[in-house]
């Protein structure tokens, strides 16, 4: 590891422009990553342009915006084309939300998902850290130069306390709580981002009951629930709103693996858990991947669904 961290290391240093890149649909770890990196690579070389793309996320706007979001119509491709592009959170390249990082002069790939894609001319993948931004704190801390201030603190904070399931999930070590206490004297408010994270709408409250009224159970013990546009439209709710339900579903006696199944125009995406078996493997077969409690998937149609809820079955 020490290996790589020195050539990402020297190659920030080497270039006057960086651009972080995310995925699609970022959720708080991409975010945490994204701008936790902004944040000390702009404190140990003011001097350069630093920038955040991707997509808007409302439920963690508090950590940041992108400085170009995307669709990207207001920039050339000569503006990417003398970048460093850095991707972090993201396993496969068809999931990076601004296609414009191959453009870059060369790609830095930064992840802790098992890795399916080995895209970038750089990868630095570990799938022992629970989250991306812990991995970024972790950097951050290798190299003298690096300084955390509280915006780093709290965007790197709210990743790992995002992809953890506030320090539940197994992959949390001794480790995330070191660094966790580390971002702590760095300005990272516990009460603050808890209430950023945990204020709900009254319509969030009434669609998660309608969820506990309406999920779909099956025989061998998988319990998934579907949300489609209409619903989300009835209940008020975007799309990442929608998707962040998806552990209401876990803990169920009797139930070890769920999911939530999410429609979106001609997207249908699967959020699959398990606090059982492993499902990373049952996400790569429908167009997937991801962790092995934890992993995302995609049907190609709805005649998909029997299938995934077959290969659920033969796991557990």
């Amino acid at each position: 590891m020490e290996k790589i961290l020195k050539t990402i290391y020297k190659k920030i240093k080497q270039y006057n422009k960086i651009i972080i890149y995310g995925h699609k649909r970022p959720d708080g770890d991409c975010y945490g990553a994204q701008f936790g990196l902004k944040n000390i690579i702009q404190n140990a070389f003011p001097e350069k342009e630093v920038y955040v793309t991707g997509e808007i996320s409302e439920f963690v706007s508090f950590v940041g915006r992108p400085d170009i979001v995307v669709p990207t119509d207001e920039k050339d491709d000569s503006f990417y084309q003398d970048a460093l592009s850095i991707v972090v959170d993201t396993a496969t390249q068809d999931r990076v939300s601004n296609q414009k990082y191959t453009l870059g002069l060369e790609v830095i790939k930064i992840d802790h998902h098992i890795p399916v894609d080995q895209y970038g001319d750089y990868q630095w993948v570990d799938t022992n850290f629970p989250s991306c931004a812990q991995m970024i704190a972790y950097f951050s801390r290798q190299f003298k130069k690096f300084k955390v201030t509280k915006p780093g603190a709290v965007a790197m904070y709210t990743g790992i306390l995002t992809d953890t399931g506030r320090f539940k999930y197994r992959g949390v070590t001794e480790l995330t709580h070191q660094i966790a206490g580390f971002l702590l004297t760095r300005g990272a408010d516990v009460e603050e981002i808890d209430q950023h994270l945990s204020i709900e709408t009254l319509d969030m409250i009434r669609f998660k009951g309608y969820i506990y009224q309406n999920l779909k159970t099956t025989d061998k013990g998988f319990v998934y629930f579907i949300i489609n546009e209409a619903l989300r439209n009835e209940f008020n709710l975007s799309y990442e709103e929608a998707s962040s339900t998806v552990n209401l579903l876990g803990g169920i006696q009797g139930f070890p693996v769920w999911a939530l199944i999410i429609e979106d125009k001609n997207d249908i995406r699967v959020r699959l858990r398990s606090n059982g078996p492993d499902i990373d493997g049952v996400a790569n077969k429908f167009q997937g991947g991801g962790h092995k409690k934890a992993a995302g998937a995609t049907l190609k149609n709805w005649d998909e669904l029997n299938d995934l809820i077959e290969e659920v079955h033969k796991l557990i």
